[in-house]
């Protein structure tokens, strides 16, 4: 989880490598209007991420059920969007919220080629975000650090969170 440009697609496709599971993009579970809306710069409402975060959801719970474990990528900016995700699945949810510094998402994003968040969106996605806070079934990791440290770190705490 985490704003765009945070690095959610790579450590997600890193992670179902390592637990060899099926891997969701949340963003393909988004509606033609969502994308097009964000695509010309104006940021989803709650009533916009309702049905996306239900689709997804769902997904997730059926691909966790069906193998025992799935990975998404997905924003979840807010614990109540959060929350949405757990009950359309169905099941416990582990959550890994990568965080950096501003001017490094930002330059993260102006960079990316082909994508429809355009980087006029981060202040917006920055004001959103409600961090995990003591109790809810997550980790925040630092996306500065390398791909290969933050799956080690991901599956670590995964790993203490399932035996807990």
């Amino acid at each position: 989880m985490g704003v765009s440009g945070t690095g959610k697609s790579t450590l997600s496709q890193r992670l179902g490598a390592e637990l060899h599971c099926p891997v969701l993009e949340g963003d393909d579970y988004h509606s033609a209007a969502n994308v097009a809306k964000m695509r010309s710069g104006h940021p989803l409402t709650d009533a916009d991420r309702w049905p996306w975060l239900d689709r997804l959801g769902a997904a997730i719970g059926m691909e966790a059920k069906r193998g025992g474990v799935a990975v998404a990528a997905c924003s979840a900016l807010k614990r109540s969007y959060r929350e949405r995700l757990r009950s359309a699945a169905g099941l416990p949810l582990f959550f890994v919220l990568l965080d950096t510094d501003t001017d490094e998402i930002a330059r993260r994003m102006r960079g990316r080629a082909g994508h429809y968040m355009p980087p006029s969106l981060l202040d917006s996605q920055l004001a959103t975000l409600e961090r995990p806070l003591p109790g809810e079934c997550a980790l925040t990791l630092d996306a500065g650090h390398s791909p290969d440290r933050l799956v080690a770190e991901a599956l670590a705490w995964i790993d203490g969170a399932r035996r807990a």
